[in-house]
């Protein structure tokens, strides 16, 4: 399986790992090509010993359907483990969707945090 540049980037940084947390960040360009560089960054953040999950949305303009199904997918693993995923600074959009599916009872959200100014 090739996975491309988005997905080589790492986008779970080493400073993103705190104890079994992981944050991805994820950018336009992981879910504009297809959801395998999403489900990637997910399974690799599993593979790490996640239990909670934060998906970082704050660069993603909007979300499709399938991308909530890769996101329910690991939530089922992060719950075996007595964790959740997490869904940080989606979209009004997002938000909508979660809310008409009820899955904004499953999957936890957050705001998106503010910036911090240099």
């Amino acid at each position: 399986m090739t996975t491309s540049t988005a997905a080589r980037q790492t986008s779970v940084r080493p400073a993103d790992v705190e104890g079994d947390e992981r944050v991805v960040h994820l950018c336009e360009a992981h879910v504009c090509d297809g959801l395998a560089d999403v489900r990637w960054l997910l399974h690799q953040a599993l593979l790490g010993g996640a239990r909670r999950i934060v998906v970082d949305l704050t660069e993603v303009p909007h979300l499709a359907s399938p991308a909530l199904a890769s996101f329910l997918w690991a939530h089922r693993i992060c719950r075996a483990r007595g964790g959740a995923v997490v869904l940080r600074g989606a979209d009004r959009r997002t938000q909508d969707v979660l809310r008409r599916t009820g899955l904004q009872h499953v999957l936890q959200v957050e705001p998106r945090r503010p910036r911090v100014a240099a």
